[in-house]
């Protein structure tokens, strides 16, 4: 049964005194596929901005936004309504190629994913390597999906989740070394491992649903701002979702945003201003997801039916 959401992502910049601003690059609206439909979308700026839309290179939808005037406050906000399809990963069928590890592409396939399949990170000492073969049966087949859903499964219960302020993602080695992260560091990490098993992979960025905020379910961590898993492909399957930081394997909660190689292709802002280096003061980010309830479907009401002429009173005397 497919869910309606409303979505709110607001995001304000703050300065000490009045600065220009150059072009922003607003990664906000969801993804439509064949589990998710946008039903409205709108973008407001304060100030004024212009704004055109495109699709970049991963068909992803960006708004470029050109403030109008220099301020000290740049606020963005995008509202959504959206129906969201279940999505089940482990309903999804895989094909015999890629059943048991290791899997098989086909030629085209190949081609089309390669860079989803090229790791970008170093691993000089192959300790990422080391741990991504962990998953996988030393002895008999390994079924691959069941290799990325322990994988899964450990990151969200050995590595400690931490918000960190500072922009970017955290490289693979060095969250293993922390042992703690966020959920792009969580996410990357998998990548990156999966990659060197030979599993394409890329990055997601978009927004979760937390039941628990009105009252309904478990509570989620990434809620709150904009959150990050990955798509593995397998063939039969395509991309299906992962989530290490909440152990999660698709579903309705996920509202994908925007898919790219690597998570610095997928910031929902980037721009940038001119004045006083010293003139930033921070960032201020707010999303909110609720659940809609439909309006329930109501009979239509019966009308009453209009006498013909030949069954209408006779008023004459």
């Amino acid at each position: 049964m497919s869910v309606l959401y409303e979505i709110t992502h607001r995001t304000v910049y703050r300065y000490s005194e009045p600065v220009r601003f150059g072009e922003h690059r607003v990664l906000f609206r969801p993804r439509d596929s064949h589990d998710l439909h946008v039903l409205a979308t709108d973008l407001r700026t304060d100030p004024p901005a212009a704004i055109l839309l495109i699709q970049d290179p991963n068909s992803n939808s960006v708004a470029l936004v050109q403030p109008l005037a220099p301020a000290a406050r740049l606020e963005i906000i995008s509202t959504f309504s959206i129906e969201h399809a279940h999505t089940n990963n482990l309903e999804l069928p895989v094909s015999d190629s890629a059943r048991l590890f290791p899997l098989v592409y086909g030629v085209d396939d190949r081609l089309d994913l390669e860079p989803f399949l090229r790791p970008h990170h170093e691993d000089p000492q192959g300790v990422l390597t080391a741990w991504a073969r962990q998953f996988v049966h030393s002895t008999g087949a390994s079924d691959t999906r069941d290799i990325l859903v322990r994988m899964n499964r450990h990151i969200g219960d050995t590595l400690r989740y931490e918000t960190r302020n500072e922009e970017g993602t955290q490289e693979p080695l060095a969250t293993l070394a922390l042992g703690s992260g966020t959920c792009r560091d969580f996410s990357l990490l998998m990548m990156e491992a999966i990659r060197r098993l030979g599993i394409a992979a890329r990055f997601v960025s978009g927004y979760l649903y937390d039941a628990s905020l009105e009252g309904a379910g478990p509570a989620m961590v990434g809620s709150g701002s904009t959150h990050a898993w990955l798509q593995a492909y397998l063939p039969g399957a395509g991309w299906v979702p992962f989530d290490p930081t909440n152990n999660l394997l698709g579903g309705t909660q996920h509202i994908r945003v925007g898919v790219a190689r690597h998570p610095a292709q997928a910031a929902p802002v980037s721009g940038s201003w001119y004045g006083n280096k010293t003139a930033y003061l921070g960032m201020d980010v707010e999303v909110r997801v609720a659940r809609v309830d439909p309006a329930p479907k109501t009979a239509p009401a019966l009308e009453r039916p209009v006498p013909s002429s030949a069954d209408a009173p006779d008023k004459t005397k």
